[in-house]
């Protein structure tokens, strides 16, 4: 099997992406979702990217935002991957220069597999929490029973996540990937150096 990777989520400074590179953080991403309490600024993003050392993947969250944003900021940042948090369709999520993946929330009677096939163009599914209204960073777990054992995309693992269950989560479900926010933070948007250090020690015991 091989090792869960994992993507540290809502970065707004360099001191917090810089802490979760130096504890082995595989990916980085920046939420461009104004309503957001993780919300970046494009041109802070970029010059915190300019800054990250190589082999480490940036990801840019969307949640419904027009294709000409999505464009202008993929540029000004020179961002990695994309990641749709919202209703966007596949054609939608296609149509850029670069590669991304669809977040599914696990609403009831969500078919995952069927919504995984639709989306055949995504690198990857991102699972996460569902609550009314709120397109992610939650803090909420959901039923890991509820994940078809036969996805035939990689699967990122998010909603909830933290030092307390994500070993149960890896050797649970065995993500392609783990994402995680809130878990790592001091308050929203700000992370913890110590957190994220636990966070990686922990997922480290599962691999």
């Amino acid at each position: 099997m091989n090792n869960t990777r994992v993507k540290i989520c809502g970065i707004t400074r360099l001191q917090d992406a810089q802490a979760a590179v130096a504890a082995g953080a595989d990916a980085l991403g920046f939420v461009f979702y104004e309503p957001s309490p993780r919300y970046v600024e494009p041109a802070t993003a970029a010059d915190i990217i300019a800054q990250l050392p190589p082999f480490v993947t940036t990801t840019a969250l969307f949640v419904n935002e027009t294709a000409e944003n999505v464009s202008a900021v993929a540029e000004l940042t020179q961002i990695d991957l994309l990641q749709f948090h919202g209703d966007e369709s596949p054609e939608y999520c296609s149509q850029f220069s670069r590669p991304y993946f669809k977040a599914l929330r696990m609403s009831p009677g969500l078919d995952v597999n069927a919504e995984t096939k639709r989306y055949s163009s995504a690198k990857a599914i991102l699972l996460d929490a569902y609550r009314a209204g709120v397109p992610g960073g939650t803090g909420e777990a959901f039923d890991w029973d509820r994940i078809p054992a036969d996805l035939d995309k990689p699967l990122i693992l998010a909603g909830g996540l933290d030092q307390e269950n994500v070993h149960q989560a890896i050797t649970q479900v065995r993500p392609f990937a783990v994402d995680v926010s809130g878990g790592v933070e001091k308050s929203k948007g700000l992370k913890d150096r110590s957190k994220i250090t636990l966070f990686m020690k922990e997922v480290a015991r599962a691999n």
